[in-house]
């Protein structure tokens, strides 16, 4: 199958605050925090820097760069920042409505995660679940913990690798990633999302 990649690429500042679906929650989940490296020190006393009299430097901010690709279906998103990937698939690629059993072309997908988390070398991998507002908040607990069990259980196959540690969390309606008032947007926000640390090689 051929996907058209659509590219986004956003800048976010460390210290900034998180963007928030609605004041209430964070957009992210604890964990998953820009994580850029602080700059070099800069020494404000240097004489070639060249300042007015009497100005000093402004705080330092780090810059975490966020490489969004997402096909053209919408269907699978990959993240790329400074620290880590993350592939988000939403649920219909992988699951049947309101099942955590694992469809068809859901094991290609995921062995094309499995293939990049090899790459990077990667020896922690988070798998989170998500799901849209409708229905019971336990029972989007439940569902997304479920979902995020049966990917985790093929990529620890697929990857085979006794040194890679997994964290599993089903997160339900936590952290929308777009408006649950509308199809489009709870569609986004079933899914399971796997991040793992990047490499520079």
């Amino acid at each position: 199958m051929t996907r058209l990649p659509l590219a986004v690429a956003a800048v976010t500042l460390l210290f900034a605050p998180a963007a928030r679906a609605d004041d209430t929650s964070p957009s992210e989940p604890p964990g998953t925090e820009p994580s850029a490296t602080a700059p070099v020190k800069v020494d404000p006393t240097d004489p070639d820097l060249k300042l007015p009299e009497g100005a000093t430097l402004a705080e330092p901010k780090v810059l975490d760069i966020k490489s969004v690709v997402e096909d053209q279906s919408g269907d699978e998103r990959r993240e790329d920042t400074n620290a880590d990937v993350t592939f988000a698939l939403q649920a219909e690629v992988l699951f049947g409505k309101d099942s955590a059993k694992l469809g068809g072309e859901a094991k290609a997908r995921i062995a094309t995660i499995a293939d990049e988390i090899k790459k990077q070398h990667a020896t922690r991998v988070r798998v989170f679940g998500f799901t849209d507002d409708l229905g019971s908040s336990a029972h989007g607990d439940v569902l997304s913990r479920q979902r995020a069990n049966a990917v985790q259980a093929v990529l620890d196959q697929d990857l085979n690798d006794p040194n890679v540690t997994f964290e599993v969390r089903g997160y339900g309606e936590q952290y929308p990633i777009a408006d649950n008032s509308t199809e489009a947007g709870r569609k986004k926000n079933r899914r399971v999302e796997v991040s793992f640390p990047r490499t520079d090689g």
